[in-house]
């Protein structure tokens, strides 16, 4: 078994992907981080020095990597179901589980990390929450893909049950 977690910046994929990974006996990896390994920089670096285009097509590679980890969760970055086919390989190698949350509180939660967040280094709270509520609209489409979609707000620890329950059938 192989769950997806998609979703945008801020909505949770790492915290409750560690939590579940731990309460299923499953195995965690965070994509972002898979890819720092990997590259030796972090992911501001990257797209810093080598741009987005750079950053995506690593990001695709990495994702299809995956395919070799079983019995895992792995937390993908935002908008890694939007560039190649990734939402569509995805749903064809595992089970992905979009976290849907509101731009609000995508905002309160990114707000203390902009700083490892490259598109959002230098917003305010009200550029933020703009760019948060374009970019989810954008999204959107693709994040509405997903296998199993779930409201934030309705997490908990034992929520993993009902995921691996309908990834089962």
């Amino acid at each position: 078994m192989r769950l997806y977690l998609t979703g945008f910046m801020g909505s949770g994929k790492t915290h409750w992907g560690k939590i579940w990974a731990g309460k299923a006996g499953m195995s965690f990896y965070d994509l972002d981080e898979l890819i720092e390994q990997k590259h030796h920089q972090t992911v501001a670096e990257i797209f810093e020095k080598k741009g987005e285009d750079f950053f995506r097509k690593a990001e695709a590679e990495m994702l299809r990597e995956s395919s070799m980890k079983d019995n895992c969760i792995i937390a993908c970055g935002g908008g890694t179901p939007c560039f190649d086919d990734n939402l569509k390989w995805m749903n064809e190698h595992g089970c992905t589980v979009y976290l849907k949350a509101t731009p609000l509180q995508l905002l309160e939660n990114v707000m203390q990390e902009t700083e490892k967040r490259p598109l959002l280094k230098k917003l305010n709270s009200a550029e933020l929450l703009f760019f948060i509520e374009k970019k989810l609209q954008e999204r959107e489409v693709f994040y509405s893909g997903a296998g199993i979609q779930l409201d934030v707000d309705n997490l908990t620890k034992d929520t993993i049950d009902n995921i691996i329950a309908h990834a089962n059938k």
